[in-house]
Parts: structure tokens; sequence; C-alpha cells
């Protein structure tokens, strides 16, 4: 596939998840440029607003194998990775795979799962396998794990620790329609038969080539040392207990190309790291006093700010 080709694969989804989160552009941007950079994401948001649908459509519109998990504060550890069973035919023990063995898993108000099974997640979305009986086993490629949840205020949910939140590439929120948008959904047929009718664009084998498109993606010294600057501002900030990780910068700089990709350019400009600085640092960092819905509003701020402070690169 050629890349022109893969600009018009690229644009054609954009345009397949459209249909299904209208008025929601730029959520739809920031998910496929997280899946080309290969990535995972984690959509925070109230009830409703569209979090799992938009999980579904990018599974729906990728020729791959998807499942979802329902986390609840029963589920086990062994219900997401597998469990190791005998077989009385061959008198062996044989491991039975569990949901996490897909491209695309969604895992579903992740939030109301108990920290040990949160943890469960860890090794797969940094190292993409799992270890099970003293043996890793990898898992598809490509992977990408969205994960849902509701604003840590709801009732029955658990925080996510800052171990796992630093693996997600992208956090964002998709907020409530317009009102001309929601009026449309009101006459719309059901949201569940048009992600189910929506086409195949990509196969799994072209989001695996997109993947490696993304790393070809220039990067001027110039730009990666903006990229340095932001994050690094980050770690002796006044109102800031926690700045950014070495995994969150190298976060911005690949996220950076895959929107480059995602805008159908071959090389990164400031206005990439400028756009996806938020998206990528906010969930990463931990401030002085606010928790809870307040913190990322609070981070956020604190990282438009330090984009005005930061010198840019001409």
């Amino acid at each position: 596939m050629n890349q022109t080709d893969l600009y018009a694969k690229l644009e054609a989804l954009a345009v397949n998840l459209n249909s299904v989160l209208r008025g929601k552009p730029r959520a739809v941007e920031l998910s496929i440029t997280t899946l080309i950079a290969g990535g995972h994401l984690i959509i925070e948001d109230v009830p409703g607003v569209g979090k799992s649908t938009l999980a579904h459509a990018i599974a729906r519109s990728i020729d791959s194998g998807f499942y979802r998990i329902q986390f609840t504060s029963d589920l086990l550890p062994s219900d997401v990775i597998g469990v190791t069973v005998y077989s009385e035919s061959t008198g062996e023990f044989e491991f039975r795979p569990g949901p996490i063995f897909a491209n695309i898993v969604l895992a579903d108000e992740i939030n109301r799962a108990t920290p040990r099974t949160q943890s469960a997640l860890l090794e797969a979305m940094s190292e993409a396998q799992v270890s099970v009986e003293r043996r890793s086993i990898t898992l598809p490629s490509p992977f990408m794990l969205i994960a849902t949840e509701n604003p840590v205020e709801f009732s029955g949910t658990f925080p996510l620790p800052e171990s796992q939140l630093d693996r997600f590439m992208l956090s964002l929120k998709i907020g409530y329609p317009a009102p001309e948008y929601e009026r449309e959904i009101l006459f719309s047929e059901d949201t569940a038969i048009t992600v189910n009718n929506l086409k195949k664009i990509m196969s799994a084998e072209e989001v695996a080539v997109a993947q490696r498109a993304v790393k070809g993606v220039r990067v001027t010294p110039e730009i990666a040392d903006y990229i340095l600057a932001i994050a690094t501002a980050t770690r002796s900030h006044r109102l800031l207990r926690l700045g950014v990780s070495p995994r969150g910068t190298a976060a911005l700089y690949r996220a950076a190309q895959g929107h480059a990709l995602v805008k159908g350019r071959d090389y990164v400009i400031p206005d990439d790291v400028k756009g996806l600085a938020r998206v990528v640092f906010a969930h990463r960092i931990i401030p002085v006093t606010h928790t809870g819905e307040e913190r990322l509003q609070v981070t956020g701020n604190i990282i438009e700010e330090l984009l005005s402070t930061t010198p840019v690169p001409l």
C-alpha cells in the first residue's frame, strides 16, 4: 500500500466513524491517531455521550478480532487474561485465552473493576503480552485497548493507578453533542444498527502497515527538543506533584507522528505537538491539591500554560 492509498484509507476511516459519532470530528481524529500510533486510548465522560459507541465503531471499521469486556467489581484477572485447565483428552493442562486476546479490546467502565483486576492489563498494555504459569504469551498484532470510564465521583468506581494511566497514549472527553446533532440523533435509526452496518475500511494488516508508516514520519531535532522542553517543564512546575514520565514524552513524540499522517503529511510540525500535548500529558501528571474530575481540568490548564511559555521552533 503506497502513501496515497494509505491517506485515502485513513480519510475513509474518519468518514466512517463520523457517520456514527456525529459532530465530534476531533474525538474521531484523536482515536485514529492513537490507533495508527500503536497506542491505547482512555475515554472518561458521563454516561450516554458515545464512549462505547466510538469504540464499537472503530472495531467495526477494522476487519480484525474484537472483544468487549464489561468491567465490574466481581471481575477477576483470569476473566480478562484466561485460565489454565486440565484436559482429560490430552492429560495435560491447557491455556484457554481470555478476551484480552484480540486486536481491539474494549474495556468498558474500566474503573468499576478492583485494582487487582485493573493491574492485569499492565503487561498487556506495555509489552503486548501476558504472563501465565511462568510463560509469556504474545497478544495479536496490532493490539489496541480502548477503555471507557465514568468520572471517579460516580458510585462504585475505583481510581486507576498512575502506573496504568501512564500506559494510555491519549485521554479524551467526548462531551455532549451540539443541539443540531442531538436533534439528528433523535430522528436517526437505532445507534446499534448504524454501528453494525458500518463498512470494513481497513484490515488488521493495513493497520499494521499504517503503524510502520508512522515510525517513518520525520521529526526534526528542533521539534524533538520542543517535546522534551514541555515534558521537562512539568517536572518542576510549582503546582505539580508528579511530572511527565519518559514514557509520556515518547507517547507525545509518537502521537505527533500519527497525527501528521492522519493530516496527510510525512513530517511533524509544531502544531501537531501543541494540539496533542494536553490529551497526552494531562492524565499523566498529578497536581498538588486537586483530585477527581477537577484533576484533569487543572492539569490540562497547566499544560496550556506551559505551551504558552515554551518557545516554539520556527
